[in-house]
């Protein structure tokens, strides 16, 4: 992670796993920490029950799986979202009807979306 992704990584002072002790499972905790120390407001799980809505809105954060989070940003971007999806067939050597039939499983609302959007 620290090779490929090195700006998504976050010190977590170990007061705050403290603080984040609402999460009922210790394994999970550092993941309420990480995204208050990085200012998100959204984590983004496919586990939303690790996450209770009641102690993540203590830290104003708040917790959506992929397929909520993706109609998210479609309806806050639909171009930007259609381009992230053409960059990423391209670097697979495909195109979106490809990527998009990979996202079905975890985001089926998203992909209704973009049922409306020509190829």
């Amino acid at each position: 992670m620290k090779a490929a992704f090195p700006e998504a990584m976050v010190t977590v002072p170990s007061e705050l796993l403290k603080a984040v002790e609402c999460i009922p499972d210790p394994g999970d905790r550092h993941v309420l920490a990480a995204a208050v120390m990085a200012r998100a407001n959204t984590i983004v799980t496919q586990n939303k029950k690790h996450f209770p809505a009641d102690c993540l809105a203590k830290f104003e954060v708040l917790c959506q799986n992929a397929d909520e989070f993706l109609v998210d940003q479609y309806h806050l971007s639909w171009e930007l979202v259609l381009d992230k999806l053409d960059a990423q067939a391209i670097g697979i050597g495909q195109n979106r009807a490809v990527v998009i039939a990979n996202l079905n499983l975890a985001a089926p609302e998203f992909c209704k979306l973009l049922e409306a959007h020509p190829m």
